[in-house]
């Protein structure tokens, strides 16, 4: 197979904007399953995402109702999954790293069972390099619905009953839940960890400051992508056809202002960065609110690490200094402050 990964220049990360979308939306699909990705560094992720790709032949976006499983004859061995993604994801890796397909990219989705390994070789030692990996058949036929809009229902159908690796690895989980009461009275229970607990302090401290009675449209969790899902909200202001793997952790909704705000909560890794923007404003075109792009960290060292990588024209708020903003912008907020008397 002729390799023609070779990174190129267009994008800062190196990887045009369709494939970076591409991966996003195979770790969102992977998070729907189950598999617990919160923790694991960008690059982690990354690779898992785009060894997963490489499983299910999906190249494009536009390939996903394509998605092939394991039918007795199509499988990939590890080397045969680097060659995949060194072609088709502007990477460049070596085929002599052939096992951290087996210990690192592949483990979760294996142990998930969304992946099957040794598909067409059973006796393969571990360390085989031809050991050979496929998408489980139940697996696939839920993942071909993947961005349709019939792919929440049925993912939710598929999982319900059916215990999630992140339920196996954690099974104390549920009752260790984060309760979020919206204006409205709905009561959200985000599952723990750092990321879920700003999004708490978005939607109780960011919101009431700076929302102008925003409603809360999405809020996506780390073990629930859609935990709360306003579909007649979305589609009112035209960002439907958003909420099936593009949306960011929280939309919420200004009637007084006409704003939309689409809030990153970024722990470990998301923040609004020029390419996100970008995507975000191209799938907008059909939105009938002015957008308010929002990065959310919990703290300053947080914040630090990332601001190298956050747009200009968004906005950032910090979980521990919440009666402050942070504009990314040139001489709109440009001027002398009035003194604190």
């Amino acid at each position: 197979m002729k390799r023609i990964g070779r990174k190129t220049s267009p994008a800062p990360t190196g990887k045009p904007l369709p494939i970076q979308r591409l991966i996003e939306q195979a770790m969102k699909v992977l998070a729907g399953l189950g598999v617990p990705i919160e923790g694991l560094t960008h690059r982690r992720r990354e690779k898992m995402a785009m060894a997963f790709l490489a499983v299910a032949d999906v190249r494009k976006s536009s390939d996903w109702k394509h998605t092939k499983s394991w039918d007795g004859s199509r499988a990939l061995g590890s080397r045969e999954i680097i060659r995949y993604v060194n072609e088709h994801f502007h990477e460049n890796i070596s085929l002599g790293s052939y096992d951290d397909i087996r210990r690192k990219d592949l483990i979760l989705p294996v142990t998930a069972g969304i992946i099957v390994k040794s598909a067409e070789n059973p006796n393969a030692a571990r360390n085989d390099p031809t050991r050979a990996y496929a998408l489980a058949k139940e697996y696939a036929e839920v993942i071909r619905e993947f961005d349709s809009a019939r792919w929440e229902t049925i993912l939710r159908e598929f999982m319900a009953g059916r215990p999630s690796l992140s339920e196996r690895l954690a099974p104390k989980r549920e009752l260790e839940i984060i309760p979020v009461r919206l204006p409205n009275g709905v009561v959200l229970e985000f599952s723990p960890g750092k990321h879920n607990q700003l999004q708490r302090q978005i939607i109780e401290e960011f919101l009431p400051r700076y929302g102008f009675d925003a409603e809360v449209l999405y809020v996506g969790d780390a073990a629930n992508k859609f935990l709360l899902n306003d579909e007649v909200g979305l589609k009112r202001l035209g960002m439907l056809e958003m909420a099936h793997g593009e949306l960011p952790d929280i939309v919420a909704f200004s009637r007084a202002k006409n704003w939309v705000y689409l809030i990153e909560a970024v722990h470990s890794s998301g923040p609004m960065s020029p390419l996100r923007v970008e995507a975000l404003k191209n799938l907008l075109h059909r939105c009938t609110a002015a957008p308010v792009f929002l990065s959310a960290f919990l703290d300053r060292e947080t914040f630090r690490r990332f601001a190298p990588d956050i747009a200009w024209e968004t906005e950032v708020w910090i979980a521990e200094s919440p009666d402050h903003l942070v504009h990314f912008n040139g001489d709109k907020f440009l001027g002398p402050y009035k003194p604190v008397r």
